[in-house]
């Protein structure tokens, strides 16, 4: 498996672009954010490192690393797109926390097995898939419990 800045560099010398130091940057800097992040997230890490990228720079550079596979945008729904890497990383699903917005990579077998046979009771063979989960996790609802036992004072 080739390295992200290699397939990174192939990826943009195929499209005529070049390896800016700005690009690297905010490869390296993806790279080593876990997570699902927002391109204006993203962006504020970023401008930590060098004041001089713009929120643009950054949003395309998103963009050529979703092109690129390393990248792919998530949306949970609630109309943000938010980027997680791809590139070594195997498929997973998503539950999300409807009240903080935290989301968790989530794999389980026996779904991705049941996901294949309806797809084929169907006649239909799956090419990819996602799946959203949502609810409230278990630190919302201590809060929850939390806030209603002080206003029931």
């Amino acid at each position: 498996m080739k390295e992200p800045l290699v397939v990174f560099t192939d990826y943009l010398a195929r499209k005529n672009l070049k390896m800016t130091p700005q690009r690297r940057l905010i490869l390296e800097i993806f790279l080593k954010e876990s997570g699902h992040h927002t391109s204006e997230d993203l962006y504020n890490i970023v401008k930590k490192s060098d004041k001089s990228i713009g929120q643009a720079t950054v949003y395309r550079t998103l963009k050529l690393l979703c092109e690129s596979g390393l990248a792919k945008e998530v949306n949970f729904g609630d109309g943000v797109t938010r980027y997680e890497q791809q590139y070594g990383f195997s498929h997973h699903d998503h539950i999300i926390c409807e009240e903080c917005g935290k989301a968790i990579a989530v794999v389980d077998d026996k779904i991705e097995q049941l996901q294949e046979r309806l797809a084929a009771e169907h006649g239909f063979v799956l090419t990819g898939h996602e799946m959203y989960l949502y609810g409230i996790c278990a630190d919302c609802r201590k809060k929850d419990k939390k806030l209603k036992a002080d206003t029931e004072d």
